[in-house]
């Protein structure tokens, strides 16, 4: 089967997740993702983070982010670019009915406990005084202070990041990175995101945000890949290659200035990029934008500006009928859960340490108790080791919510972005998939997805 044979880059990624195969991305060294430096107001740094790249922070360390307005399905929300912010100290107590077939007026669940947006989103205050910069303007906030904005939209941290360079309060996944954010349309919450410099790729690439790492991407989105077979800044690339991939060809004028990126010249007067010293190419087997098929020829690989941090030891890869997904040591399927809440600022509920109740409603029927059956959390081994992205959290068996220090029945877990991971019981062997898309509006709102390592038909 084609899809057993995992891919350059991603497979890479193989010495991240299986401890087998030493694999063609691992002769091509991932590094770190470079960027493009502009001014920056004082206190402002960028932070080098493993899993979403380069991130703009404040002078403390604290990540920060964007919220651009959305357009749902009964309207939108978030902030609009140029505008002052939406979010402010008013506590939600209901929904707004921007999600069909939910009326406006339904209770909030812990609106006893729940917190305002700008308590659980800080706003990015500036100085009374202080001057726009570069991409970097001033904004005046609803009660009189002013916010900073980067590129028009207002900027945050947040509550749930703990230390420099966290981004547990959201993340770039799904947005190519020098794309304009605040995508229109779809069924997923209005999420928040983690700002930072542009990548430095020239103008007909842009990276893009995975669970394997930061892919390097064309600007029409489709794929580009490296061949084994080439040499340093020389493409072995002949009259029969040639009838399969073809060469990323680099503009007649102009060299190449970034670091890391050079042009070679395959005959006269045509030229192409190399990255890293590795000529580029797509395949021409990749039908739309989001294929990968190229991957499935020998030698192979996909590119990538940094790989993401590796998955536990014990975890596996299997072949679903979709894709390949990320599994537990007997081979069952990872999932995440996905939650955003339906009021006017748009809370996320996928984190132990908020509302639990849109989780059981789609696991369990209402009951937590039900939900340790159908989707069971992934424990870890006793001395596991957590990196930036996997980490072992304690969690409340009755609650779901994060465990008390010291409580002696918490269940230790896995969880990415310290959010849990979970098997499905219906998933009955290895690349069993039976639980994606499970949930609201197939698992965008409130639901499951499974965690694709290569996602076969994403459907872009």
């Amino acid at each position: 089967m084609r899809h057993l044979r995992l891919i350059g880059v991603l497979t890479a990624a193989a010495c991240v997740f299986t401890s087998g195969a030493v694999l063609a991305q691992a002769k091509q060294e991932a590094g770190v993702e470079r960027y493009v430096r502009e001014p920056t107001p004082p206190g402002v740094k960028v932070f080098p983070s493993k899993l979403d790249g380069p991130v703009y922070t404040d002078e403390s360390g604290r990540t920060l982010y964007q919220w651009p307005r959305k357009e749902l399905r009964n309207g939108g929300t978030g902030d609009m670019k140029g505008a002052a912010s939406i979010c402010d100290n008013t506590k939600a107590t209901e929904n707004i009915g921007l999600m069909s077939p939910y009326p406006p007026g339904l209770a909030l669940p812990d609106v006893a406990t729940r917190q305002s947006c700008e308590q659980m989103w800080p706003p990015a205050v500036a100085a009374a005084d202080a001057k726009p910069v570069g991409k970097w303007t001033v904004l005046k906030r609803k009660d009189g202070r002013n916010q900073w904005a980067y590129d028009g939209f207002v900027l945050y941290t947040s509550s749930m990041d703990k230390k420099p360079g966290d981004t547990i309060g959201g993340n770039n996944l799904g947005r190519s990175s020098n794309s304009p954010p605040g995508s229109p349309g779809g069924d997923a919450p209005v999420a928040r995101v983690p700002i930072g410099p542009s990548p430095d790729v020239p103008g007909q690439f842009v990276v893009e945000q995975t669970l394997v790492g930061r892919q390097l991407i064309l600007s029409t989105l489709f794929s580009v890949y490296t061949w084994d077979g080439d040499r340093p800044n020389k493409s072995n690339c002949d009259e029969a290659c040639l009838k399969s991939w073809q060469p990323v060809l680099a503009p007649q004028i102009g060299a190449a200035t970034r670091e890391e990126w050079s042009v070679i010249e395959r005959s006269p007067g045509v030229k192409q990029w190399a990255y890293r010293g590795r000529p580029l190419y797509t395949y021409v087997g990749d039908p739309s934008p989001g294929y990968q098929h190229g991957v499935d020829v020998p030698g192979w690989n996909l590119v990538f500006t940094q790989l993401a941090p590796s998955a536990p030891a014990e975890f596996t890869q299997q072949v679903s009928a979709a894709g390949i997904v990320l599994a537990d040591s007997k081979g069952k399927t990872l999932y995440i859960y996905n939650c955003g809440d339906d009021a006017a600022d748009q809370l996320a509920c996928d984190h132990p340490d908020t509302p639990q109740e849109y989780r059981y409603a789609v696991c369990g029927g209402g009951s937590q108790a039900k939900c340790l059956t159908t989707f069971p959390y992934v424990l870890a081994q006793a001395g596991a080791k957590s990196n930036e992205a996997w980490t072992v959290k304690a969690i409340d068996p009755a609650t779901g919510k994060s465990a008390a220090p010291g409580q002696a029945d918490a269940l230790q877990v896995w969880a990415y972005r310290d959010r849990p991971v979970f098997t499905f019981v219906r998933d009955e062997r290895p690349g069993m998939i039976k639980a994606q898309n499970w949930g609201e509006f197939y698992g965008q709102r409130n639901g499951y997805k499974a965690f694709f390592l290569r996602e076969e038909f994403q459907g872009r």
